[in-house]
């Protein structure tokens, strides 16, 4: 009957959780020794109970020469590691200046300075990319202008809005202004007649006082002058 599956996990037991630990130390030292002696190989082990005991192997029978050699090629290698970092960093700057020079060259070529240093080609190149920069800058213009003019057009459409209602406010308003002046006008005459006594009107009163008068004194004129003896 083979064994079963063995579960990765700390053995509770203390006494089976030692006994595993010796059979497995000896186990891995035992192919450890195969590595060496098979491939030719310098193996060093170093394994800690868990009482903090230590256990070591090595195939040449010194684990330190193995240790030493493991930390001269540790360390080298961080050194190394360090120097290519550095080394790297620098051709990086270097190109990040390249590069840095050659805009402020092209910038001041833009400009109109430092023309004569350019050969033929570099003017020609020069020139097109000129060309190109101004008529992106003009097409940029041209979208600008059109987009104000855009806003300026509904910005009258929303003024003329507003005046429509402005001005339908105001006749609403000298509607009712008449409205109420024609509304006093009529309670002013309804009041004048309640006011007459007799109920007549007094401009009828008036013109018939007027015509009297005026009736008398052709009356007066018509009759012929008497004598006295």
């Amino acid at each position: 009957m083979g064994r079963g599956k063995v579960v990765m996990k700390r053995i509770e037991n203390k006494i089976n959780r030692q006994v595993t630990f010796t059979k497995r130390r000896l186990g891995l030292f035992k192919k450890a020794q195969e590595l060496s002696v098979l491939c030719d190989a310098q193996v060093a082990l170093i394994v800690s109970s868990s009482r903090g005991k230590l256990f070591d192997f090595a195939s040449t029978n010194d684990v330190n020469e193995i240790l030493n050699r493991y930390h001269q090629c540790y360390y080298s290698s961080q050194d190394n590691a360090a120097e290519n970092e550095t080394q790297n960093s620098y051709q990086e700057v270097s190109r990040l200046k390249v590069r840095y020079e050659s805009l402020q060259s092209w910038q001041r070529h833009f400009l109109g300075e430092d023309l004569d240093k350019l050969r033929l080609k570099e003017l020609a190149r020069l020139e097109k990319q000129l060309d190109r920069t101004l008529s992106r800058a003009r097409q940029r213009k041209t979208q600008m202008m059109l987009d104000q003019l855009e806003a300026l057009r509904r910005k009258e459409s929303d003024l003329e809005e507003i005046n429509k209602q402005l001005k339908s406010e105001v006749l609403l308003l000298e509607e009712r202004e008449k409205h109420d002046d024609n509304t006093d006008e009529e309670d002013d005459d309804e009041a004048l007649i309640h006011d007459r006594p007799g109920g007549e009107p007094t401009v009828a009163a008036g013109a018939s006082q007027k015509n009297i008068s005026t009736k008398t004194p052709s009356a007066n004129a018509n009759q012929e002058p008497t004598l006295c003896l």
